[in-house]
């Protein structure tokens, strides 16, 4: 068995040599064959593409299969790094906007509250915003005005945009807000520009409900809501919000102040309006006043011009006689 296995060594060693020998000689006159600039030598390598290329379809599908995975591959890395960067600029943007929208809102606060137009004999003070004691029975916020700034009951509370409620409690340092929102709360509004009158009343929700409008048909979801001043509840003209619906068909209000954030609140001085006294004074002259006297040209108050011309007629006729 030994002898066997040798001469088989003794044939095959010869023969991968000559292998060896042969595939290198080809190799080598392949590659002067390639290099070879001669227009001869141009065809026959035009000729030899022509019949060994297309014949060797089946053998380059695996391998433009793999080149093709590869640059997918590759393609499939930069989408993936590119998703990732705009997931973070995305994070960026949306962190960016939320601070641009508080500092509008900020901005637009403070500015009201510092340019705000209100009625001449309305003064107000502004507070801070200590504590928020709202429940899911009762909704307010404490303020750290009381009694000692002249804060009394009742008076109406802004946070520079909108209505936000009215004081409810007063100590010496500080004062209960009782929200819109709050049950126990109801104001008398206007709808513009409609004219309706209507209630706002607080369910815990935050849109307060209205109730008793006088025509429903002629309000519209948008519509501006102010406060009345019906019952000398609040001043008139307090802007509250925007009237919405809800799911169910009923009006509600969409309020314009932020209660997410409720910071900075101002309090109007509200000491209730003028009463008047004697309204028929406004429009009839109080008696021993005197009158000036028509003269013959001017038109009677209830008169048309044909009678106006016939009474001067018939006082000129008068006048002649």
């Amino acid at each position: 068995m030994a002898k066997d296995r040798s001469q088989r060594e003794d044939y095959a060693t010869p023969l991968r040599r000559l292998l060896v020998v042969v595939l290198c000689l080809l190799l080598a006159a392949l590659f002067l064959v390639w290099r070879i600039d001669s227009p001869r030598v141009e065809r026959f390598r035009a000729q030899l593409i022509d019949a060994v290329v297309p014949n060797m379809d089946w053998a380059m599908v695996p391998v433009t299969g793999t080149v093709n995975l590869f640059r997918d591959f590759q393609s499939y890395q930069r989408l993936a790094e590119q998703n990732r960067e705009l997931r973070s600029e995305l994070r960026q943007m949306r962190a960016w906007k939320e601070a641009a929208l508080q500092l509008e809102q900020e901005n637009a606060r403070l500015l009201d509250l510092n340019n705000v137009r209100l009625d001449p004999q309305l003064t107000y003070i502004t507070g801070v915003v200590m504590a928020d004691s709202g429940s899911p029975f009762r909704q307010s916020v404490i303020l750290n005005v009381g009694a000692r700034d002249g804060i009394q009951d009742g008076w109406a509370t802004m946070d520079g945009i909108g209505l936000v409620g009215r004081i409810s409690g007063t100590g010496r340092n500080t004062a209960r807000v009782v929200l819109l929102t709050d049950a126990a709360s109801a104001v008398p509004v206007t709808i513009q520009p409609s004219g309706q009158t209507a209630l706002v009343t607080g369910d815990n929700s935050a849109a307060p409900l209205m109730a008793f409008l006088e025509n429903a048909d002629l309000v519209r979801p948008g519509d501006r809501v102010i406060t009345s001043g019906d019952g000398d509840v609040f001043p008139a003209g307090l802007l509250v919000g925007q009237v919405t619906q809800d799911r169910s068909g009923r009006m509600r209000v969409r309020l314009s102040a932020d209660y997410e954030r409720l910071e900075y609140l101002r309090v109007l001085r509200h000491h209730g309006t003028q009463v008047i006294r004697d309204p028929g004074g406004l429009i009839v002259p109080a008696p021993g006043a005197t009158t000036p006297r028509a003269r013959p040209g001017d038109l009677a108050p209830n008169a048309a011009p044909g009678e106006a011309s016939d009474s001067q007629d018939s006082s000129d006729g008068a006048g002649n006689g």
